[in-house]
C-alpha cells in the first residue's frame, strides 16, 4: 500500500475504484466497506483508493471540545496496510477544506484528480460544505461526472448498527467485549515504557509505565483491566492500570501494566497492549498492604479468566 499525504499529492492516470471516510477503528462496518473496495477493484480491474482525512473532522470542526479516537493515524495506517489496499491518500482536513461544494468534491477531487470510475461508500456517508450531500446526490453527481456508485447497509450486531461512536462509548464505560466484538479485534494502546517510581515493586507488583504521546488517543475510563501484550515473540498476559492511584495521593492520570511470569527490563520498549476486560473502578485503600491484598485478588480473577480469551469461549459483559 502506498500512503500519499495530501491530495495535490496525488492524480491518478489509471481508473480507480474509491471508498471516502475517517474510518476510526476500522470496525466490521468500515471492514465491509473495504474488503468490497479490494474485491471490486480486482474484478473490475481498477485501482483501489482510500481517502481518509486527518486531523479528525471534529478536531478541526469542534475545536474546544476533547476529541478523542479509536486509533491513532499510525495505528490507522497499519490496519489499512493488511487489506490489500493499493492507495491510501491522508488529506489534511482543515476548515477551508470543509467549505468545498459536494458539487467540487465530487467534479474537481473525484472524478478529475482521483481518475474515479466506482464509489463504495457507507449508508450513512454524508459530503461537502455542513454534509450537505447525501447518498442520492452522490449517486446523482456518479450519473454527471461517470462514475459508479455501490452502497453498503449498515453491520449490526444484534440488531445493534456498529459505528465508530458506540465503540468510543463501549470503551469509556468500559464494555471492552461489546468493543472487541465491534471492532472484530480488542481495543488496543501503544506506548512506551517509561521510567516509574517502583512503588509496586516494593509490593511485589511491579509495574511498566506507558507513555502514549498522542494526546487524542482515548483511553478507557478509570480502573483495573485484563490485558496481553506480545514480547519478544511470546505472548504476556498482565493486569493494567489506568487511573491517579488515589491510594498514593496521585492527581495525575497513568498507565501502568503488572505481567503475569515476566521478569525482565522493558524500558524503552513499545509495547502493543490488548486490552480484554475491565475488572474493577479505581479504589483508594487506606495502606499499601490493603492495596496489595486486593492487587492479589484481581490477579487471581485475571488468571482465571485467560484461558477463555485464548481459546475463544470468553462471554463477558460489562461488570
Amino acid at each position: 500500500m502506498k500512503v500519499i499525504r495530501d491530495l495535490k499529492n496525488f492524480k491518478s492516470s489509471q481508473k480507480t475504484i474509491v471508498t471516502i471516510g475517517t474510518f476510526d477503528g476500522a470496525h466490521i462496518g468500515h471492514q465491509k466497506i473495504l474488503n468490497q473496495l479490494v474485491t471490486q477493484s480486482k474484478k473490475r480491474d481498477l485501482v483501489s483508493v482510500v481517502l481518509t482525512f486527518f486531523p479528525h473532522p471534529r478536531m478541526v470542526l469542534q475545536k474546544g471540545q476533547s476529541v478523542q479516537m479509536i486509533d491513532t493515524l499510525d495505528e490507522k495506517i497499519k490496519g489499512l496496510e493488511l487489506l490489500g489496499i493499493n492507495h491510501l491518500v491522508i488529506h489534511p482536513f482543515s476548515k477551508e477544506f470543509s467549505r468545498t461544494s459536494a458539487t467540487a468534491f465530487a467534479r474537481d477531487i473525484l472524478a478529475e484528480q482521483l481518475n474515479c470510475k466506482h464509489v463504495i461508500i457507507g449508508y450513512d456517508h454524508r459530503f461537502g460544505q455542513n454534509r450537505e450531500a447525501s447518498i442520492e446526490d452522490l449517486i446523482g453527481f456518479g450519473e454527471l461526472y461517470g462514475f459508479e456508485v455501490t452502497v453498503i447497509p449498515a453491520q449490526d450486531v444484534n440488531s445493534i448498527a456498529v459505528s465508530s461512536t458506540k465503540i468510543r462509548t463501549a470503551i469509556q464505560e468500559g464494555d471492552l467485549p461489546k468493543a472487541t466484538q465491534y471492532l472484530n479485534r480488542p481495543f488496543r494502546l501503544i506506548g512506551t515504557v517509561i521510567q516509574g517510581d517502583k512503588i509496586g515493586k516494593t509490593i511485589q507488583f511491579p509495574t511498566a509505565n506507558i507513555n502514549i504521546e498522542e494526546s487524542y488517543k482515548m483511553w478507557p475510563d478509570r480502573g483495573v483491566y485484563l490485558v496481553s501484550c506480545p514480547i519478544e515473540g511470546q505472548l504476556f498476559w498482565g493486569m493494567m492500570n489506568i487511573g491517579i492511584r488515589p491510594t498514593l495521593s496521585g492527581t495525575t492520570p497513568r498507565i501502568e501494566v503488572h505481567f503475569f511470569d515476566l521478569n525482565q527490563d522493558l524500558y524503552h520498549q513499545i509495547l502493543t497492549l490488548d486490552i480484554h476486560l475491565k475488572i474493577r473502578d479505581e479504589k483508594k485503600f487506606d495502606s499499601l498492604q490493603e492495596l496489595k491484598q486486593q492487587l492479589e485478588k484481581d490477579q487471581l480473577y485475571c488468571q482465571k479468566c485467560i484461558p477463555e480469551f485464548l481459546n475463544g469461549s470468553a462471554t463477558f459483559t460489562k461488570n
